[in-house]
């Protein structure tokens, strides 16, 4: 049995892009936690010196815990499941959609 090649379906998603920042991070998990969905933003340094060197948020992905870095989009694909995907996969992959009415 040889390989096929296959296409995406067209499909529309939800996404964010986090810049980084405490207040971007507020907005990201505002977002997943009114969607019924898990996550955690981890800052540096903020409790303890066992904390991180960089912020990142920890989304629980159907697949276990994913780390979503600085730049990174958060995607609500279309079971309603949340998943980071890093900048260079996600501008290969998706294009902006006109929203009607807006």
């Amino acid at each position: 049995m040889s390989a096929r090649k296959f296409r995406k379906r067209p499909v529309i998603v939800e996404a964010m892009r986090w810049d980084g920042t405490a207040t971007g991070s507020a907005m990201i998990v505002d977002w997943i936690y009114d969607n019924d969905a898990e996550c955690q933003y981890y800052a540096p340094g903020e409790w303890n010196e066992e904390w991180p060197t960089v912020a990142y948020i920890k989304i629980e992905t159907l697949e276990g815990s994913m780390l979503a870095s600085s730049g990174d989009w958060i995607i609500r694909g279309v079971a309603g499941e949340f998943y980071p995907c890093k900048p260079d996969i996600f501008e290969k992959t998706y294009e902006p959609v006109e929203e009607s009415g807006k």
